[in-house]
Order: structure tokens, then C-alpha cells, then sequence
């Protein structure tokens, strides 16, 4: 299993990446080979001084960055030698078996899109967020940015792609899906939601519940929600503020609410492309950096991409 990290991605990268690495390589066993792509410069005195030594690391060396504010296409284009583009040259040869980045947003989705690209089938690929859930289990919503418009065959596609991963990543059994509207019934909500309705109610290869509104994100009701990206992106940044506004009140160290600090979950994974592809947020800690590595591990593991391939072919 050969796991390829930009470690020059982040506000506090490489800094929080080799940390991230060291807290991985400390808490786990599994024989995993970490392919580090960055400046080696940089990052050879930060491996010496955190005393690294792990057969299992590799180090890819990456003179070029490129930057949160650049043209993600013209960036990949004419930064070969970026640690982004070269992990996805790694993925998309076969030299790694998945690859993350908090790096450049922009610069990670094209790379997913175009070098690694959709599964067959698959009209376009989405972001999913976990949900922490009163119960103690985990939900997912999608899409939560990628796809900020969309018909409701898209919506079907993700409903798929989110019960796929909720149940060989998430171990959740037959999760049921719920579309989320502003109201429970059949019928209600704006143009998308009415013509998507139908299309999860006729779909077989999921087990939709119907409409979900606002106040079942964190109930039991459904396993899987599926909106648009604009909807989806607006839950997930008021998801985040809940960690925030605990500790302001200071209830940081409550059980349930600590569940909503992003380093927990380490990264957003891109579903529908070809390869495991997952994203970090800008500020990523060690602590995300490690869960990230975690996370692509369980999604290389469980083989979801495959998973996802069969099920597009077969329906």
C-alpha cells in the first residue's frame, strides 16, 4: 500500500505534514509506504530534527509550490515539478495508490478530474463531508462544493457514490439515503428537489427514506445526504463553527460537539473519480494530516474505487 502526501501543502506545511507523518507512523502498524513530494531542502532538516526513521518513508523531491491564490489548470500546466503535480503523476502511474493534499483546492480537484478522471459513468465526480451523529454514529453529505449547480441525474449519482462510501468506508450496513429539502413530503421543495424525488424513489441500487430537512442532520434518520454543492458547502461551514462556538463557550472538551473539529476526519474525499483522492483543509493540524493518511488507507483497504467502477458498469 503506497500513500503518496503533498507535505508542501498547508498554512503550516511542511511544519504540520512531517508531524503529520511522525503521529502516524507512531500510532500505526500497518505496513504502509508514505511517499513524501516536497522540497527536500525543506524538509530533510524538519525529518532529522523530529527523528524519522521508518524504511516505509520516501522522499519525493519537489522544487516548486504552487500557491493557494494561483490558476489551478495554468498552475498544474506549468508547474510540472510541483508537489501537486507530481503526486498526481505517481497516482495516475501507478506509483502511489492514493494521494492528499491541503494544498490548492482548485489544483487537487483539476488534478482529480483530469489526470486521474471520472469513473465511467460517472457525470461528475463529488466532495462528501461527515456528519457527527447525537447516536454516536457517522453520516455523510454531498455534494458540499463541487458541483454548486445541478440536475437532478447528479443527485442521483451522489446518492450512489455516498451509500457506496458509507458502507465499505464508514462501515454503516445498508445506509439509507435522504434528500434534503424543506419539508418531509413528496412534492415539496424548488424544481430540483421535486425532479430529483422520483429519480432515488426509483433507484434500486440505494435505500432512499425520502425527504430530509434541516433538523435531521444529526439524527438517525438518514445515513446519507444528498443536496447540491451551494446547499452542501453552506451546512458544512456552519457544521465547522459548532466546534468554534463550543469553546467559546466553553464546552471544547464536550463529547459530542468535539466530533465536529475537522482534524478528526483529516480530509474531504473526491468520490466518483478513478483513484482515492482526498483534500485537507488549509489549516490542517498533524493531527489531520495523520487521520488523512488513515483515511486513504481504509478507502485503498476497502477497494471503494473498484466498488464504485462495478456499480456504475452494472447499472
Amino acid at each position: 500500500m503506497n500513500i503518496g502526501i503533498d507535505m508542501m501543502g498547508g498554512d503550516f506545511a511542511p511544519l504540520e505534514a512531517v508531524k503529520g507523518v511522525l503521529l502516524y507512523l507512531s500510532n500505526n502498524n500497518v505496513a504502509v509506504n508514505l511517499y513524501c513530494i516536497g522540497d527536500e531542502n525543506s524538509l530533510q532538516p524538519l525529518i532529522k530534527e523530529y527523528e524519522i526513521s521508518s524504511p516505509n518513508l520516501h522522499i519525493i523531491h519537489a522544487p516548486e509550490t504552487i500557491g493557494y491564490h494561483e490558476h489551478p489548470t495554468k498552475a498544474l500546466k506549468e508547474k510540472q515539478k510541483s508537489s501537486i503535480a507530481i503526486g498526481f503523476h505517481l497516482l495516475a502511474t501507478g506509483k502511489i495508490d492514493a494521494f492528499i493534499s491541503a494544498g490548492n483546492t482548485g489544483a487537487m480537484l483539476v488534478g482529480a478530474m483530469f489526470s486521474i478522471k471520472a469513473i465511467e459513468g460517472v457525470s461528475r465526480p463529488t466532495i462528501a463531508t461527515v456528519i457527527p451523529k447525537l447516536n454516536g454514529s457517522t453520516g455523510v453529505l454531498l455534494d458540499v462544493g463541487l458541483n454548486a449547480d445541478c440536475k437532478p441525474e447528479l443527485l442521483n449519482q451522489f446518492a450512489i457514490l455516498g451509500s457506496l462510501y458509507a458502507e465499505h468506508v464508514l462501515g454503516i450496513a445498508t445506509p439509507s439515503v435522504g434528500l434534503v429539502n424543506v419539508g418531509e413530503e413528496e412534492g415539496k421543495g424548488n424544481i430540483l428537489a421535486q425532479a430529483t424525488y422520483p429519480l432515488l424513489k426509483d433507484n434500486h441500487q440505494i435505500k432512499f427514506i425520502g425527504n430530509i430537512e434541516g433538523r435531521d442532520f444529526f439524527n438517525e434518520k438518514a445515513d446519507v445526504m444528498v443536496c447540491d454543492g451551494f446547499t452542501g458547502n453552506i451546512i458544512l461551514k456552519m457544521a465547522e463553527s459548532f466546534y468554534d462556538l463550543a469553546k467559546q463557550r466553553g464546552l471544547g472538551n464536550d463529547e459530542y460537539l468535539n466530533r465536529f473539529h475537522y482534524e478528526n476526519y483529516g480530509g474531504t474525499p473526491v468520490l466518483g473519480v478513478a483513484k482515492p483522492v482526498i483534500i485537507g483543509h488549509g489549516i490542517s493540524s498533524a493531527k489531520a494530516f495523520s487521520n488523512m493518511i488513515a483515511l486513504s488507507e481504509k478507502m485503498i483497504a476497502s477497494n471503494i474505487c473498484t466498488k464504485m467502477a462495478d456499480s456504475f458498469q452494472a447499472s
